[in-house]
């Protein structure tokens, strides 16, 4: 869903959906997961840094701010780094985990996190225009 919302595709649901648990209404209803697919700029995320395992992908939202998304192909969980000059970011950027609906702060020159094994975090960062 992560890397659906970055590449802005359209999001179909092929269940019913009078049987979904909460976990999955949870994910499939997620607004601000939602509102990054559906961006009025509507441009597709690219990847900006690879490794073996671990990957970030990131596109520009219309408010001016970046969707960033952190993934982990691994077996086992592990840090993933974007610094803000991969984004073209300059300075002090507030950063919002989109799947946990929070705040995290505002860091200095970018952000690290654990990702878990075959895992995601999909960010927000930068101050809307």
């Amino acid at each position: 869903m992560s890397l659906w919302a970055l590449q802005a595709a359209p999001l179909f649901i092929g269940a019913d959906l009078s049987k979904l648990d909460e976990f999955t209404l949870a994910l499939l209803g997620n607004d601000e997961v939602i509102a990054v697919d559906q961006d009025p700029l509507g441009r597709a995320a690219g990847r900006i840094w690879s490794d073996a395992r671990r990957e970030i992908w990131a596109r520009p939202l219309a408010d001016g701010t970046m969707a960033v998304g952190l993934f982990n192909r691994g077996l086992h969980a592990a840090p993933v780094t974007v610094q803000w000059t991969q984004l073209g970011l300059k300075g002090r950027q507030p950063v919002r985990d989109l799947w946990q609906r929070k705040d995290l702060g505002v860091m200095q020159e970018g952000f690290t996190t654990t990702v878990p094994r075959h895992g995601a975090v999909l960010l927000k960062i930068g101050k809307p225009k």
